[in-house]
């Protein structure tokens, strides 16, 4: 694996949107968990996925939490902005900013809502490559975008110097082996589900981009290193204990990003709620939550 992708091996929490008591971006808030994260050992972060509310923020607010992440730890990780929008134009907008910003990547899922022919999805992502000098990274989530990745697609849109690989968030571990077989040269792998997260290791992932990796980040980095360290047990107990905390965020009535807001406010770090349509969290969930905060403390105490 070339050195230069050493930066992205690892721990990269998918970032949280913070939000003030109104419901507007708070730059303070976001500075705090920014280097909350700093402080906890992780790679980097993603910034502005899906853990990031993106498809409920205008391009303006978008910018600012970038901004606001820079400003707090830019250049003392690594930093991936993901920047795919509604349309093209907005993307391009997205993905200069984040270039002016010094950013170590670019991300993009495929065009949302309309269902694109793969050489609409090519063209799309082909614009955003070429708007910068930045590393890219395909954004593979075919549960919410309707398509998955073919390698067809990935060997062609590799040609270009600067994608470097796949977040990977489709449910089949193949996936990953296959775009490391197929890719032609060195790649970067991402693992997305965090449910197996040490699955996709074992098949050749480089790292994890995960939304659960924010409340919880030393359990992944233990399981991470224990894949490292060839201890296959570990990594397995870990992954269970990482897994039935993920499964209690489901028995949850509120989103799972409502659940996590409140799990980090319960830490300490009061980043808001998440906005509607996610579901707030509701009366039932604070017994629910008690449950997850204790069952995270009780997985720190035996394995981080």
């Amino acid at each position: 694996m070339s050195s230069n992708l050493e930066k992205y091996h690892g721990i990269i929490p998918a970032f949280y949107a913070c939000y003030d008591d109104e419901g507007e971006i708070s730059p303070e808030r976001v500075q705090m968990l920014a280097k909350h994260y700093l402080d906890e050992g992780v790679k980097g972060l993603y910034v502005g996925g899906s853990s990031g509310e993106c498809i409920y923020q205008s391009v303006d607010e978008r910018k600012l939490v970038l901004e606001n992440v820079m400003e707090a730890v830019g250049g003392k990780m690594t930093i991936i902005a993901h920047i795919a929008a509604t349309s093209t134009r907005d993307s391009v907008e997205l993905a200069k900013h984040a270039a002016s910003l010094g950013v170590d990547a670019l991300a993009a899922i495929p065009p949302i809502y309309f269902v694109l022919p793969e050489n609409s999805i090519e063209s799309y992502w082909r614009e955003i490559i070429e708007a910068t000098d930045l590393d890219f990274f395909i954004y593979n989530i075919p549960g919410t975008t309707g398509y998955a990745l073919s390698v067809d697609l990935l060997v062609k849109i590799l040609k270009h110097p600067n994608v470097k690989g796949v977040k990977n968030s489709s449910m089949p571990v193949q996936d990953i082996y296959l775009f490391k077989r197929h890719a032609g040269r060195d790649i970067v792998v991402f693992n997305g589900p965090d449910e197996q997260f040490i699955a996709g290791r074992m098949m050749g992932a480089d790292g994890g981009i995960g939304g659960t990796y924010g409340v919880m980040p030393k359990l992944f980095m233990a399981a991470d290193q224990a894949v490292r360290d060839n201890n296959n047990k570990l990594a397995r107990e870990i992954q269970y204990a990482i897994n039935d905390i993920i499964f209690s965020f489901f028995k949850c009535d509120g989103n799972m990003y409502s659940v996590e807001k409140e799990v980090l406010k319960r830490k300490g770090l009061d980043i808001g709620i998440a906005r509607k349509p996610l579901a707030p969290i509701t009366k039932g969930d604070h017994e629910r939550i008690d449950t997850i905060v204790a069952m995270i403390d009780e997985a720190y105490a035996k394995y981080a």
